[in-house]
């Protein structure tokens, strides 16, 4: 066993990528609380309020995306973009050779690709983790390099041209998402004995999934509150989103049993709590639905590489755990039907709960663990 660790996390963009390092993060805390813990980010990325919210160190450099256009805008940002990239391995370099570590682990967001790469230069064994079944463009760049490619799904395997050095793992979620219990989440949160929605569209919002909710809200007024309702608007619907709800004819001041938040920073609590959970379906999401057995209602993002979305999503509605609903075809009133539907009937809502927590792998981050600790003995 490793008793002293040095450990370079780098991640970034959304809670997606963030999380899950995170919950690795904390095990190995556990585990050696001697060990030293860097995250390496984007500037201006949620990584900068996540990261040191949860107690690690953070150092950033500029984002660095690229376009998939090929067209001449498309072409000026990607070289920029090139040069962002070769300035941020330099960098990269030098937080590394002060910082000295054991193992880095990329667990995705383009600013891996320059951690991981300047690791690989100064022989630093490193890994990186996918949580969609189809890897993503920063996977994709470093698969080759990476001593090992952590994946969710025993079939992510043969997407790589090295499927020795993959090894499934699962999500990793933070332990809360596991342990807390219902009646303990809702008494914290200060709820009653109704039902409990959640909903939320990720770190950035989602503009048309924001615009159904505000009618959702006026509904569920109209329908005299049957359930309470918490919901993330996220940063872009966060200035524009109240006045939205306001001109609906719900003033959120009264109306107590909708909590309408920019984040949810508490979501092992909040989703506990949670009957029903209405999102999108980034691999995180899922994963978090699966470790608290919570039913719900999944509008995958139209806006995603390959679809994969739509494609985590089906695998929750293939067993039973979940109900899928395009974004072309969601509106406030097929939400409402449909939470409507589920919440009234028991049977059927214990049945997805159990359903969708089967999938869950609870021990995901102390497997990250443990790769990284073999790693760094290596």
């Amino acid at each position: 066993m490793v008793i002293s660790m040095n450990v370079i996390f780098t991640c970034g963009g959304t809670g997606g990528h963030i999380n899950p390092a995170i919950a690795v993060a904390n095990i190995l805390k556990e585990r050696h609380p001697d060990c030293n813990i860097l995250f390496i980010g984007a500037k201006g990325q949620m990584e900068e309020e996540l990261v040191p919210k949860a107690g690690f160190e953070l150092k950033t450099l500029p984002a660095s995306g690229m376009s998939r256009k090929l067209n001449l805008q498309g072409i000026k940002h990607n070289f920029r973009a090139v040069k962002r990239i070769l300035t941020g391995v330099s960098t990269c370099k030098k937080i590394i050779r002060e910082f000295q570590p054991d193992v880095i682990i990329g667990t995705g967001g383009y600013v891996s690709f320059n951690a991981i790469w300047a690791g690989k230069k100064l022989g630093i064994p490193t890994c990186v983790h996918e949580s969609n079944a189809m890897p993503g463009l920063t996977t994709r760049l470093v698969a080759d390099m990476v001593d090992r490619v952590l994946i969710c799904f025993p079939e992510s395997a043969k997407h790589y041209r090295h499927p020795e050095k993959a090894e499934v793992v699962g999500m990793p979620v933070r332990r809360e998402f596991i342990f807390t219990e219902k009646a303990a989440a809702r008494k914290e949160l200060g709820l009653d004995e109704r039902p409990v929605v959640v909903s939320v569209f990720g770190s950035q919002g989602a503009r048309a999934m924001n615009l159904a909710t505000a009618e959702l809200f006026r509904m569920e007024q109209e329908a005299g509150f049957p359930f309470q309702h918490i919901h993330a608007v996220g940063k872009f619907g966060w200035d524009w989103m109240p006045g939205e709800v306001a001109s609906k004819g719900v003033d959120l001041e009264k109306a107590k049993s909708i909590d309408m938040r920019q984040y949810i920073y508490n979501m092992p609590t909040v989703m506990a709590a949670a009957d029903v959970v209405i999102a999108r379906a980034g691999a995180a999401t899922c994963n978090e639905i699966a470790a608290t057995g919570t039913p719900s209602i999944l509008i995958p993002s139209p806006n995603v590489t390959d679809n994969h979305q739509e494609k985590n999503a089906r695998a929750l509605e293939a067993v039973g755990g979940a109900v899928v609903v395009l974004e072309s075809e969601c509106t406030a009133r097929r939400l409402m039907d449909e939470l409507t539907g589920l919440l009234s009937d028991k049977q059927r809502h214990a049945k997805m709960g159990s359903a969708v927590q089967r999938m869950a792998v609870p021990d995901s981050a102390e497997r990250i663990c443990d790769i990284l600790e073999a790693l760094a003995k290596e």
